[in-house]
Formats: structure tokens, C-alpha cells, sequence
């Protein structure tokens, strides 16, 4: 057996120890390499957030480079957490389909849904035929279908984020992996085109985008974008049953400020974008 196979196999082992789901130091980042697809380790150090940094400044100008960057990026850090190789996966807000050239490109077999079929088809791409139009809170799956499932960016586009959060873990095998990134509203970025105005108050931002641009913003608060927290993701993290937390940490910021996750308050400001990490379980 390949040694691709045999760390695959690994991870579709149910996960036993479910009574206590926040046990194992979800605060601790994980920049090693759990994936032997990977050539060299993936690691969440300064340079890395320097550089993307640097390609969210060309997000407007340079759309290709930003989401080629990010992508790439992406799929090396989840690789961290599950091997790619071989793996089902679900990208539940795949957009454009730059992540699925990274996933795929690590040997993962990718499928996606997105409820906007105009982000399906942004900067002149085309969906592929493993992509699917549907909402994240209604997957149009059977339980237990992919190894992996993973969402960048899309729980604060979502009026009811736990939801899908929810759906995504019934579509997940057990011993299989949940991945979800989000934004978080009271961080610099949490306002998203209308940032930072979005401090005194999304409704005021907005307009205040309106009123100078001329146009409306992409992100409407209340319609399209929604105020979600760090506090609301890991307090559904530690409460669910079926999974245990292996990480709870900014997905950008160097490895070693993991710990500001950890501080209520802090952690909305500071984190910017939280990263959650799950690994299913069968449930007792």
C-alpha cells in the first residue's frame, strides 16, 4: 500500500473521545506538514503574512495574483490538517474556481457550491461541472459524502452562519475534516469595502460608501454581509457533538500569535480572520 493510502486510511478512522471535544489545545497552530503530497512544510510565519498581505492589496487591481495567491496558500495550509492526495472534498463558496486549481493540484478530487451564480462566473471564468448552485445551509448532499469540506470567506455572507456550519458537518465523513475560515466583523477588515467606517455601524458605512463612490457596495450589511464574531464561531465549535476542535486560530497571523484567540475581547480585533478546524467523530 502507498504511503498516500495508508495516512488516508488514518484519517477515516472514527474518532474516538468526543465527551470532551476542546481537549487537545485548539490554540496551538499547526505550520508542520500532515500531507506527504507537499514538497516542502507549510509555514505560518512572518513572510507568509507579509506576502499575503501584499496580494490583498491587489485584490481590485490584480484579481488573478490575489486569489492565485490566497488559493495556493490555502490549500498547503489545509494540507496541514488533511492529507489532499485522494481526498473527496467540498468547497462550499467556491467562487470563481481558483481554489479548485490549488486543491487539485495537491491530488484532491474538488467539488464546490455557490449561492451567486454572477461569482461562479467572476473575472471571465467558468464553473466547473463539479460545481454546483446551492445555498451553504442546504447542501444538496447525502451525509457523510466527502472527506473534506472547507469554506474561505463566505460564513459572514451568511444571515445564519451556525447553520451552515451545521450542514457542512453532516456532509463530512467521520474521521473526516471541517475547514472554515471567516472574517470577523469587529476586526480592520470586517466591513470589507466599507471598512473601517463599518466601527460606526454597518448602515452608516454603507451609505457613506454610496455617497462617495456613487454606487452601492458589493458587501450590503444586513442583505450580504452580517456581523459575526470569534466568541459566536468557537462557543459552536466547543458545543458540537459530533467532531472534536483541533484548531481555533488566525488563519493569517504568524504562528506564534495563536494564542490571541484565546483572548475574549482581543480576539475580535486582533484575529482578523478566524480559523476553525474539526475533525468528525462518530457520535455515542
Amino acid at each position: 500500500m502507498e504511503k498516500n493510502q495508508r495516512v488516508l486510511l488514518m484519517y477515516r478512522q472514527p474518532v474516538t473521545g468526543l465527551s470532551s471535544p476542546w481537549r487537545n489545545n485548539p490554540w496551538r497552530s499547526n505550520p508542520g506538514r500532515a500531507d506527504p503530497g507537499l514538497a516542502d512544510p507549510w509555514r505560518a510565519n512572518v513572510t507568509r503574512s507579509v506576502r499575503l498581505w501584499r496580494a490583498f492589496r491587489k485584490e481590485q487591481s490584480d484579481p488573478d495574483a490575489f486569489y492565485g495567491t490566497l488559493a495556493k496558500d490555502s490549500a498547503q495550509q489545509v494540507a496541514t490538517w488533511h492529507p489532499l492526495h485522494g481526498a473527496r472534498m467540498l468547497d462550499v463558496g467556491g467562487g470563481p474556481g481558483y481554489f479548485q486549481e490549488a486543491f487539485e493540484r495537491l491530488g484532491a478530487t474538488y467539488f464546490a457550491v455557490d449561492a451567486d451564480a454572477g461569482e461562479m462566473r467572476l473575472h471571465g471564468r467558468t464553473p466547473s461541472t463539479r460545481t454546483v448552485q446551492a445555498r451553504g445551509d442546504g447542501l444538496p448532499f447525502a451525509d457523510e459524502s466527502f472527506d473534506l469540506t472547507y469554506s474561505s470567506n463566505v460564513l459572514e455572507h451568511v444571515e445564519h452562519p451556525w447553520d451552515m456550519a451545521d450542514d457542512m458537518l453532516r456532509v463530512t465523513k467521520v474521521g473526516g475534516t471541517l475547514v472554515i475560515s471567516y472574517t470577523l466583523w469587529w476586526g480592520p477588515w470586517g466591513g470589507h469595502e466599507t471598512a473601517p467606517w463599518h466601527y460606526l455601524g454597518g448602515e452608516r458605512a454603507a451609505g457613506r460608501y454610496a455617497k462617495r463612490t456613487g454606487h452601492e457596495p458589493k458587501n450590503r450589511f444586513g442583505e450580504s454581509l452580517f456581523a459575526v464574531t470569534a466568541a459566536e464561531g468557537i462557543r459552536w465549535a466547543k458545543s458540537t457533538t459530533q467532531a472534536r476542535v483541533l484548531a481555533a486560530i488566525p488563519r493569517y497571523l504568524p504562528h506564534w500569535a495563536a494564542p490571541i484567540a484565546r483572548v475574549p475581547g482581543v480576539r475580535e480585533l486582533a484575529t482578523w480572520n478566524l480559523l476553525l478546524v474539526l475533525r468528525r467523530g462518530a457520535v455515542a
